[in-house]
């Protein structure tokens, strides 16, 4: 069956008044059997496993082709069970261009546990080769990466991680698996901010990584989920498990939109450049092509001609696009990142973060077309 289908269709909590919707199970303890030891439906204590955590976690790891998925409260709390499960003394290679809070993680939360990072061009073979050292643990991965929207080639990092024995994480935040499925291709951890397109109404925090293999570290790391505490709610897990059903149905839409957008904006001469896979004019179009399916996405950035104060009057001039943080909702979202990773950043200050929804595209490059107008 086609995933669309076996998404609304598998791996769902069955409802005992039959109901045709899945019910929401708060409760944080279950009854044991008549025995005193045994748990007939399967269930201890909330904290360890959960109904509709059960549902969502299984649905995940179809989505992404893997062995098995430990969902999260957040996608940070994801990424830091990643780094909890290396030694001190190990050291992590991670893009030049990341979501800025992982390498926060790596520098502020583990300073004091040994853990060391090198940052590097990932979308450069030979320059990420040349960093690997002899302790390095894990190649983490970010394609396209956030906000450059650089491409990196998952099959070629997977080789190099195997030749040096390293292990590869790919966050697939941006892409989704409906563009991109890192572990056909060999990764060995997907990450997931399933707030963005997983949750797809910015109404629900979480995260997820999905395993190619329930080896020592998937179990290491599902202790740590079940021990540290750090697990999402059950009704966060029933309204994540409701958004995936119109997963296969939002995504084209953001593609769609995103294309359209950028081909607009690449014509027009207030832009110094589109940062979009999809276009031509990307310097990785032919690996992204070759790489992603169904399209290129719906993230997209933007450099404007006249620097940061007209970046910054045309993300306050639309009134379609929002000018807030985060991504992968139904609504269209406009950001200017370097104001918000703050003084370390190497955002380009001249650049904006298009987050494309599922409006009407017309609409879309209407409001970009009257905002352009007033810079």
């Amino acid at each position: 069956m086609d995933r669309n289908t076996r998404i609304i269709h598998e791996n769902n909590v069955k409802d005992p008044s039959r109901g045709v919707v899945s019910p929401l199970v708060f409760a944080t303890s279950f009854e044991r059997g008549d025995d005193g030891i045994s748990l007939p439906g399967g269930y201890l204590y909330s904290r360890y496993e959960n109904p509709n955590r059960h549902a969502l976690e299984s649905k995940l790891s179809m989505m992404e082709n893997g062995a098995a998925c430990i969902s999260f409260a957040s996608g940070l709390a994801a990424a830091t069970a990643v780094f909890q499960s290396l030694r001190s003394g190990d050291h992590i290679l991670l893009p030049d261009d990341c979501y800025f809070s992982v390498k926060t993680i790596v520098n502020k939360l583990f300073a004091g546990f040994g853990l060391s990072c090198t940052v590097v061009d990932m979308s450069d073979i030979s320059a990420v080769e040349a960093a690997i050292q002899s302790n390095t643990k894990v190649i983490w991965i970010e394609t396209p990466s956030n906000p450059m929207l650089k491409i990196a080639d998952i099959t070629a990092l997977v080789a190099l991680a195997k030749k040096h024995q390293c292990f590869t994480v790919a966050d697939n935040t941006w892409a989704t698996p409906y563009h991109t499925q890192p572990i056909d291709a060999g990764i060995d951890i997907v990450l997931h901010s399933t707030t963005k397109y997983m949750g797809g109404h910015s109404d629900i925090l979480g995260g997820a990584l999905i395993f190619r293999e329930m080896d020592e570290r998937y179990h290491f790391i599902r202790a740590h989920q079940q021990y540290g505490g750090a697990v999402p709610s059950p009704f966060d897990c029933w309204l994540l498990c409701r958004s995936l059903q119109t997963f296969y149905a939002r995504m084209p839409l953001h593609n769609e939109n995103a294309m359209k957008l950028a081909q607009y904006l690449s014509q027009h001469p207030a832009i110094e450049a589109v940062l979009y896979p999809g276009l031509p004019s990307h310097p990785q179009h032919a690996l992204a092509s070759k790489q992603m399916k169904n399209g290129f996405g719906g993230m997209l950035s933007v450099r404007l001609k006249a620097g940061k104060d007209a970046a910054l009057q045309l993300a306050t001039s639309l009134k379609l696009f929002t000018h807030a943080t985060s991504l992968g909702g139904v609504e269209s979202l406009i950001e200017h990142r370097q104001s918000t990773e703050g003084p370390e950043t190497k955002t380009p200050e001249d650049l904006l973060r298009i987050s494309v929804g599922i409006e009407a595209a017309a609409d879309l490059i209407a409001d970009f077309d009257q905002a352009l107008a007033k810079i």
